[in-house]
């Protein structure tokens, strides 16, 4: 939308008069709206995104260029973008109707060229674009991005704007390992467990999480410790090999993130 104004005069007999000024708005009869179709992002993942187009007015508009920031923000002296186009996940529609693939410069930022809209119709312009190491992941992180269209007779551009959230939950991920790995009929064993969380949000004791192993051959004379530390044995059962801690007896912290200032990725 953009404003105008104008102002009459008026000359008679070597005077000049003017009038008040009069203000008015021109409207684009091009409305544009960005849905994204689930409005979470976790690192590694992918959002589709819905770009809508609806001419209200009684010509077509075409060669229409639509350019998506990709979220794009100032780090490490210059931009990073959270987000990164899919090849070949763009899907073009004209009044419902599927139509050729479009031109796609996947940049960032990325453009789309060759877009039409009908007269009194619509457009809809879907495609995906992935997570990358540069999108936020702590707790109530998110990404906001803007589409800008451009093009066709627009007396000014037409921008809309999506934000989507980092989904708040542990990403855990378990790995076990044996020491020695040879071992004779007396022999001592060390089994080591380590739970990692990549996630944004801690486990805690009200998470109930347990450690099950069964152990063949059984082991006898069994030391537990838990970061180091004796592990009471309130906290675990044992029983003809078969190992179980208490649900609760075992949490792990949410995981902290850092931004390289010479590359801006997160880590």
């Amino acid at each position: 939308m953009a404003t105008f104004q104008n102002q009459a005069t008026i000359t008679y007999g070597g005077v000049t008069l003017a009038s008040n000024i009069v203000t008015g708005e021109y409207t684009e009869t091009l409305t544009v709206t960005k849905t994204p179709v689930v409005a979470t992002y976790a690192a590694g993942g992918k959002i589709t995104y819905i770009v809508s187009l609806v001419n209200a007015g009684t010509a077509a508009l075409s060669g229409l260029t639509l350019t998506d920031d990709l979220g794009g923000y100032p780090a490490a002296g210059g931009t990073a973008y959270p987000l990164a186009y899919q090849d070949g996940s763009i899907r073009y529609f004209a009044n419902g109707v599927l139509q050729p693939a479009p031109t796609v410069n996947a940049g960032p930022p990325m453009t789309i060229t060759g877009i039409d809209v009908p007269a009194g119709g619509n457009a809809a312009v879907l495609y995906e674009a992935g997570v990358t190491g540069f999108a936020p992941l702590a707790a109530d992180a998110f990404i906001e991005n803007t589409v800008t269209v451009t093009g066709g007779g627009l007396v000014d551009p037409v921008t809309a704007q999506a934000t989507v959230t980092v989904i708040s939950a542990p990403q855990l991920s378990i790995t076990k390992g044996i020491s020695p790995d040879v071992v004779g009929p007396d022999g001592v064993l060390t089994y080591t467990f380590r739970i990692e969380n990549c996630g944004n949000t801690a486990i805690t004791d009200a998470d109930d999480l347990v450690l099950n192993d069964v152990f063949d051959p059984i082991l006898s004379d069994i030391v537990v410790t838990l970061n180091g530390a004796p592990m009471p044995t309130t906290d675990y059962t044992y029983t003809a090999g078969a190992f179980a801690t208490v649900p609760g007896a075992i949490t792990v912290p949410a995981a902290t993130y850092a931004q390289d200032p010479d590359t801006g990725e997160i880590t």
